[in-house]
């Protein structure tokens, strides 16, 4: 009878412990519940392609770019990537072409409608990251005023130098002027520590250029570009816009992304691409 009691205890000792380490690996593989919220920061006419190649592969050609930004809700807080067009667009009455005319631009709504339609202002982002500091991402990042500032140490030095804010590119650091609670980056970053909103320092197009990953419960492993990629042919064919910072370092962040890519079996979407950006659901609905 003895024999039979401890035999007994065994077993059920072993199928506690069985069922201790199938809980312990369920909460392992149970990924956060991030939500991504896909906004319209405006829309860029590209009156010269040719911008977008090292050579004359656009010569005479145009296309309409998507000029998206986003909101990541996480249980740990939210994160805003990328800031559009300049709000005073808004205002405007018709689309805008700065001089040199490479440009048409055009904005419909305010970052503060916008974000009321999924019940937020912009005092609700604990997190800002711009994918860099070009006008057409820093668009209204100064309204994100309280949020922390997520940035490349290298492109915060650019932003902030006196090069730019003394020169004819000054806009660029008036865009981010009000942006006070800063961290600044030296390469990737774990947003909320989980692994499930990671940036990823992908410099080239500008010195402190950035990509977003995210580990999503059903999209799965999920890219956003930034603008290592401004077309699906540069993507194909490594072409680097005549205006990047560095080629070199483009086209070895260009190695880093596709072999992180292929790594995560993720999902890539460029951000300017008109096709990706409608391939996302539109706040209030969102991407999980």
């Amino acid at each position: 009878m003895k024999k039979i009691i401890s035999i007994l205890i065994v077993t059920v000792a072993l199928f506690s412990c069985k069922e201790v380490k199938k809980e312990v690996a369920s909460e392992e593989t149970t990924k956060p519940e991030i939500k991504l919220y896909t906004f319209s920061g405006g829309t860029v006419m590209v009156n010269n392609l040719e911008l977008f190649s090292q050579d004359t592969t656009y010569q005479g050609q145009s296309k309409e770019f998507a000029d998206p930004y986003y909101v990541i809700s996480h249980p740990k807080g939210t994160l805003m990537w990328d800031a559009g067009l300049p709000e005073g667009l808004v205002a405007a009455p018709e689309p805008i072409t700065p001089p040199g005319g490479a440009f048409t631009i055009s904005r419909k709504d305010s970052v503060n409608k916008q974000l009321k339609l999924i019940g937020m202002t912009p005092d609700d982002i604990n997190y800002l990251a711009l994918s860099h500091t070009h006008f057409d991402h820093s668009g209204h990042a100064n309204a994100i005023s309280n949020a922390t500032w997520l940035v490349q140490d290298v492109e915060y030095d650019m932003i902030t130098s006196d090069e730019i804010r003394n020169s004819e590119n000054a806009g660029l650091y008036e865009a981010i002027k009000s942006l006070k609670n800063v961290k600044k980056l030296n390469g990737d970053f774990d947003v909320f520590g989980d692994g499930s909103v990671i940036i990823k320092s992908m410099p080239g197009h500008t010195p402190g250029h950035q990509v977003l990953f995210l580990d999503m419960p059903e999209n799965g492993p999920t890219l956003l570009t930034g603008d290592l990629y401004h077309l699906y042919e540069n993507r194909e064919h490594r072409r680097v816009p005549s205006f990047n910072f560095d080629v070199a370092q483009t086209l070895s962040s260009m190695d880093s992304f596709e072999a992180f890519a292929k790594e995560k079996n993720a999902k890539v979407y460029l951000q300017h691409q008109k096709e990706d950006f409608n391939k996302m659901p539109k706040a209030p609905k969102y991407l999980k």
